[in-house]
This record gives C-alpha cells, structure tokens and sequence, in this order.
C-alpha cells in the first residue's frame, strides 16, 4: 500500500496541484504554478526516504508551501470583495478556497507522520492516507466542482451545480471533523461529499461533456463522471462499515481501488479536460451547446 500511495501522492503534488492552480488563475497564479514542481519536489522525495530527521525537513519544505499557498484563500476573497460589503462567499468562491487550503492540510499531514509523531494521536497509516485524500478530494474535488458550477451557471442545472459546489467543500470538511469525533460523524462527512460528488459526475456527463468541441476531451469528461460513480460508492462503503461493523474494504483496497480510481480516473482526466476545454480557441460547431466557461474561469469578481 505504501508504495502505490506514494505514486498517487507523487502525481498530485508534481501535476495535479500545478495544473488546478493555472486553472483558477491562469494569470495571478501563473508564477506559482510554474514554481510548483520545484516546491513540491521535496515533499514528493521524502515520500521515498526512510521516516528520520531528513524526510521530516523535506517534508517541512513542502508545507511551507503549502500554507503560503493557504494565505491565498482569504487574500482572494478579500480582493473580490465590494467596498464596504463582505467579501464574495458565492459557491465557486467557496469551491475555489477549499481547493487552495486543503494542500496545507495534507503538508502538515505528511510532516507528522514522516517524523513518525501520532498528531492529535492518529495512527501513522491515517496519517500518510490523510495526504492523498487532500490533495484529491480536498484540492481537486472542489476545484472541479467550482468549474462546473460556474460552467453551467444560467442554464436550469444551476441549483445542482451551486449544491455540489457547496457541499463539496462541506463534506470534505465533515470528513475530517469525523476524524476527531467519531466514525459516525465521518459517515455523515462521506454521505455529504459523495452527494456532492456524484452532483459532479451528473453535471459533468449531462452539461460539460456534451458542449466539449472533440472526441479527446469528451472522453476525458466521460471517463472522470463514470469513475465517480464508483469510487464514491466505494467511500461510502468503507465509511458505513467503519460506523456500524459491516463487512467493507481494507485500507489497502480502499488505496488500489478507490485512492488510484479517483488520481488517476478523476483527478487526471478532469485536469486534462478542462485545461482542454479552457484553452481550445475553436468557435462551437454548428448544433453545440455553448459552454460558459471564463478564463480564467475561477477568478473572483474585481
């Protein structure tokens, strides 16, 4: 297990997060992300290095990182807020923080247990899972989520698409409150973010899939809405069984099954896709639907 985690881990500190940050903000974000492989490198390093003082510093590089990468939640919000008013807490604003903070978590995640310290008393293992669970379904969940609820906004899929960007980042959130709490919190978390997740997939398949201009990109669409299905499933299996003592998956099939599906089924082929969709300068052939999709598509109001 710990060898396919670390592969998937890898993926999502040297592309994923690089790849979603220029799709929030090809231009304000553009300098960071062509830094990002640069700055992930330590922590993708000393995933493979024995647990010690040297993979804990690298580990440290990396969250460092990763909490600069944080500040630039609020620091955006507060720019695309209205003299005198609140800052902007529409869907996508919300989609589009959650995915800048959740890396963070992972980096501190990743500094505890390559120390071998059982932060807030988890066992290393929680630890090193806790680590691709942010990076994918903290970071590029809610990224998604975000592109798709302000792809379809004014068409009549608007209400489902505020609803998964909504409660993408909430589920994720519950989730990881049910780590201090108790399995049956963490359920509600699970049953929370697969909704919103399975929203995703629904929007994906019926609204972005459909408007994609090639045969690349809508199977890329396709390939991440269908893995959703489940993946997710598999998630809320494992969370059921942790809650009331059914028989579900181990840890080690939960990383080969559901952990690989969603980096490489989901995160990968959504990333792709949408870097596709916003970066194709093609006009819409004759009978497509138009796809709203801004560039940079989650940019908060100036």
């Amino acid at each position: 297990m710990t060898v396919l985690v670390n592969m998937i881990v890898t993926l999502g500190m040297l592309y994923v997060v690089p790849a979603g940050l220029r799709l929030i903000d090809p231009a304000g974000l553009r300098r960071t992300a062509r830094l990002w492989p640069l700055l992930a490198a330590p922590g993708a390093l000393c995933l493979w290095l024995p647990r010690g003082l040297t993979a804990t510093a690298l580990a440290a590089l990396y969250a460092a990182a990763c909490l600069a990468l944080a500040v630039r939640a609020p620091v955006r919000l507060l720019r695309g807020r209205t003299p005198g008013r609140a800052p902007a807490l529409g869907p996508a604003e919300i989609a589009v923080a959650t995915a800048l903070v959740s890396p963070s978590i992972a980096g501190t995640a990743l500094v505890a247990e390559r120390a071998g310290y059982r932060l807030f008393d988890f066992d290393l293992d929680i630890l090193a899972l806790t680590v691709p669970h942010f990076h994918f379904a903290g970071f590029t969940a809610a990224l998604v989520a975000g592109l798709v609820c302000r792809a379809v906004r004014d068409r009549p899929a608007t209400g489902l698409s505020r609803w998964a960007a909504y409660s993408v980042p909430a589920g994720t959130l519950l989730v990881l409150l049910g780590y201090f709490v108790d399995d049956w919190a963490e359920l509600v978390g699970a049953v929370v973010l697969t909704g919103g997740m399975w929203s995703v997939a629904l929007l994906t398949w019926r609204e972005i899939r459909p408007a994609a201009r090639d045969r690349g990109t809508r199977a890329l669409l396709a390939t991440s809405a269908a893995v959703l299905v489940a993946t997710m499933l598999l998630a809320l299996w494992w969370a059921v069984g942790e809650a009331t003592g059914i028989v579900h998956p181990t840890l080690t099939w939960m990383a080969a099954t559901h952990g690989l599906g969603n980096a490489l089924g989901f995160a990968l082929c959504s990333v792709l896709a949408w870097r596709r969709l916003t970066t194709d300068p093609r006009p819409p052939a004759d009978g497509d639907r138009p796809l709203t999709v801004e560039h940079p598509p989650l940019t908060t109001h100036r």
